[in-house]
């Protein structure tokens, strides 16, 4: 089975620019081909986690990944599927953000001699002669052309800059750089990418008239047609200064029945016969699903050890005995707010965003307190809550823990 039935069978394949010779490409040579990624923030999301696996299934059947760091797109910022111009980022942002990402990107990808490579586009951007890049690019980009592609539809309202429509070329030289400089062939990455890459294909094949490629993977999406990823602290970061392993675990272990076998397939290696078994169920039994998933998703991005510590702290919580408490999210406090109002405690700590959401919920009956549900918005906690430990478990409606720990 070659790379491309495993990423068909496994759902990764959106679009390609020359579906029959890719699948020829991928069975019979062993190709160089990138994937871009513009360092925004500093960390990666779980919108780049799935990027990141077809990049490491394609290095795994031996073929030699190009990660691209943003350096000199991250100047400018893809407009695909906004609907205002991206806030600008200062040079010195993107570099920290681009020291972050590579560091977590070596759980997924091997760096060792030969295997992959790292390369950054500011290195040949920023140096970029303007009237040269229009006489040997520009030429071969139509306006008319630009402006049918999908990734600028949302912007015809607000209107789209002239800095902006740079992107498409900036991102279309990068692919014939790297196909110059490393024999790079095929361009990999979201859906929402798929105009700025077939301008790349399109550049090296009339530029060069040499054979050029691209082939996107589907967004992470619920089944219903949602972005997946978004928590209410915001984006499911990779980091786990950002979103701890805990949290992560639980958002796996807690995806809807209909999505399960979708993640896993996109996800985990887990093999797809094993998949079919899990996940081909009704009822109940898919939380055994559940479990494999937020098990093996956790383990890829934090490791075996951070893992299993969440899968512990999750059965000791949710089969009753609730006394493993040291590996879900602690808010430390100060013996002086062991008398302040629940609500100011939890929306100092962002357990909620705001002390309306808190007594919203505690209305509802959604905040537990140890073993007592709060029914009074304006109630204190008190030090004889607290146990042996000091600690208090906090449960926010019927999943989310948290503990209370006096310093």
């Amino acid at each position: 089975m070659s790379v491309f039935d495993v990423l068909q069978e496994r759902g990764f394949i959106k679009q390609m620019s020359h579906e029959a010779e890719i699948k020829e490409l991928l069975e019979k040579e062993k190709i160089t081909f990138y994937i871009g990624f513009d360092p925004t923030a500093d960390s990666l999301h779980v919108g780049h986690f799935i990027a990141l696996m077809m990049m490491s299934h394609m290095q795994r059947a031996g073929h030699r990944p190009i990660v691209l760091l943003g350096g000199g797109t991250g100047m400018v910022g893809d407009p695909s599927g906004k609907d205002e111009m991206r806030k600008m980022l200062t040079p010195e942002f993107i570099e920290h953000n681009i020291a972050c990402f590579k560091k977590q990107m070596s759980r997924f990808i091997d760096f060792s001699e030969g295997k992959a490579i790292i390369a950054n586009n500011a290195d040949w951007l920023l140096d970029l002669n303007y009237v040269q890049l229009l006489r040997e690019v520009g030429v071969h980009f139509t306006v008319n052309r630009m402006l049918a592609a999908e990734c600028f539809k949302k912007r015809w309202e607000k209107g789209l800059t002239f800095f902006e429509f740079n992107y498409m070329i900036m991102q279309s030289y990068d692919f014939w750089k790297l196909h110059h400089d490393y024999g790079c062939v095929m361009e990999l990455g979201g859906d929402d990418q798929w105009s700025n890459m077939l301008g790349g294909v399109e550049l090296i094949r009339r530029k060069d008239q040499e054979p050029a490629f691209c082939m996107t993977c589907k967004l992470l999406t619920t089944s219903d047609g949602r972005k997946m990823g978004k928590t209410e602290k915001g984006a499911l970061w990779l980091d786990p200064e950002k979103t701890s392993p805990y949290e992560f675990y639980q958002y796996w272990r807690n995806v809807n029945d209909s999505d399960v076998k979708n993640c896993m397939s996109l996800l985990t290696f887990v093999p797809m016969e094993e998949v079919h078994r899990l996940c081909d169920v009704e009822g109940a039994a898919i939380n055994e699903a559940k479990k494999v998933l937020a098990y093996e998703v956790t383990k890829l991005v934090h490791g075996e050890e951070e893992a299993r510590k969440a899968q512990e702290a999750t059965e000791a919580l949710f089969g009753g005995a609730a006394n493993n408490l040291e590996n879900i999210p602690t808010i430390e406090i100060t013996s002086e707010q062991t008398s302040a109002k629940v609500i100011d405690v939890l929306t100092t700590a962002k357990i909620f965003s705001s002390k309306r959401e808190a007594r919203q919920m505690i209305n509802q009956g959604g905040l537990t307190v140890g073993e007592t549900v709060l029914q009074d918005a304006e109630a204190s906690l008190s030090a004889d809550m607290f146990d042996a430990e000091k600690s208090l478990l906090i449960r926010k409606g019927k999943k989310k823990y948290f503990r209370l720990l006096i310093k």
